[in-house]
């Protein structure tokens, strides 16, 4: 793990990312060592910096950083974490503004095939996610919504749970977006008032058009496909939801097969 560059594992208690969930993360898949959407997730982390008023990033130097830690770890999970840094009791910021930066690595977790080539159960989540436009999209700290979602379940059958907002809207899943085709078109949720804004759902926005509405739970019922996707899990196809069955449709293949393809060319291309 490194902290500012230096090889640690504590943060100091007063760091407002511990204090207040003050800062904001990314999740990158790391693949024969390289990271997989590096500069997407770089671009996605200084802009939503600049929305929570943080001084502008060194993405070089996070470069830099990533690089050694990425080192000879073959497949794994590299997470990135900045705070506004260390200051006192309450909610102003401080006058000097020192972020935090925080690099792990983790275990590359292994899911069955099963999930790629047939699909995986979910369930609809219970905890219903809060509306504020201003965070609308961003990766910030504060996750407690999808934390209590995912406690809403110990079955290891299901896989995911899907999150609606208080407004009944389908969003996204717990970990993951969500996106649904009917009669070949394909559609996703807007992210205008809650939700985040993954690295993979702007790809597959980059590869097919894709129709960004308010849609409920009905409309999944009714879907032809449906799947859901992240930086590292990739695209898994819904295969149950609500007692209804569905097929992995021939998008969600396409989409598939060319995020494999995608990220063997950014590993031979580092190489």
């Amino acid at each position: 793990m490194l902290v500012n560059g230096e090889q640690q594992n504590t943060v100091a208690i007063m760091d407002r990312g511990f204090q207040y969930g003050d800062g904001l993360f990314e999740t990158i898949e790391i693949h024969a060592n390289q990271p997989i959407f590096l500069e997407q997730h770089l671009q996605r982390l200084n802009t939503d910096s600049q929305r929570l008023y943080l001084p502008q990033l060194d993405l070089d130097l996070l470069r830099v950083e990533i690089k050694k830690i990425c080192q000879n770890v073959g497949n794994a999970v590299l997470k990135i974490i900045i705070t506004r840094g260390s200051g006192g009791r309450g909610y102003r910021q401080p006058d000097n503004i020192q972020p935090t930066r925080i690099l792990s690595l983790h275990p590359f977790p292994e899911y069955p095939q099963s999930y790629y080539i047939d699909g995986i159960v979910v369930r609809i989540c219970k905890t219903r996610l809060g509306l504020n436009p201003i965070l609308a999209g961003m990766k910030h700290l504060n996750r407690l919504e999808q934390v209590m979602a995912r406690a809403e379940w110990n079955n290891a059958e299901i896989q995911e749970g899907i999150m609606l907002d208080f407004n009944g809207r389908v969003i996204e899943g717990t970990m993951t977006n969500l996106f649904y085709a009917k009669n070949d078109e394909l559609f996703t949720a807007s992210l205008n008032l809650c939700g985040i804004a993954g690295i993979i759902r702007g790809w597959v926005f980059e590869k097919l058009s894709v129709i960004e509405h308010d849609f409920f739970t009905e409309d999944l019922l009714n879907a032809d496909e449906i799947f859901v996707c992240n930086s590292v899990i990739g695209i898994w196809a819904i295969r149950e939801l609500e007692n209804k069955r569905y097929a992995v449709g021939e998008i969600t293949k396409k989409l598939q097969l060319a995020l494999n393809s995608e990220k063997q060319k950014q590993v031979a291309y580092a190489v």
